[in-house]
């Protein structure tokens, strides 16, 4: 199982070798992250800016472990305040958060057009 779980997220057998986290690069702890969460299987899984620090090759690696991860029996929240994670993680649903609640909610093109217009638009439809 843990070969197996291994390849989801493209670990290298040294990192196997050492303690959880030590002498990690912020790529390979998130690399981590998502191969404890393999191993887990859990039935939901909160990944918060999960693309924070990462690198382009990175955020591909990480982002295709979480794909992979993607079945019919689980669901992933993933929080993001960047388009960058969303050109890897195709999103089945966007909802857009302000004032601590759901304000809109669409598919992958919402997403788009908020990389393309900013927050401001949110914030005047609904202050």
């Amino acid at each position: 199982m843990v070969e197996e779980k291994k390849k989801v997220v493209e670990i290298p057998s040294d990192l196997m070798k050492r303690s959880v986290n030590e002498g990690f690069s912020g790529g390979e702890k998130k690399r981590n992250e998502i191969f404890q969460m393999a191993m887990l299987e859990p039935k939901l899984a909160i990944l918060d800016e999960t693309d924070s620090g990462l690198d382009i090759d990175a955020l591909r690696i990480v982002a295709t472990g979480v794909t992979r991860l993607k079945k019919p029996e689980n669901a992933t929240v993933v929080i993001t305040h960047y388009q960058r994670l969303l050109d890897f993680i195709i999103p089945d649903f966007v909802h857009i958060l302000y004032g601590g609640r759901i304000v809109k909610s669409g598919d992958k093109t919402l997403a788009m057009e908020l990389e393309k217009q900013g927050y401001d638009w949110i914030k005047k439809e609904f202050a």
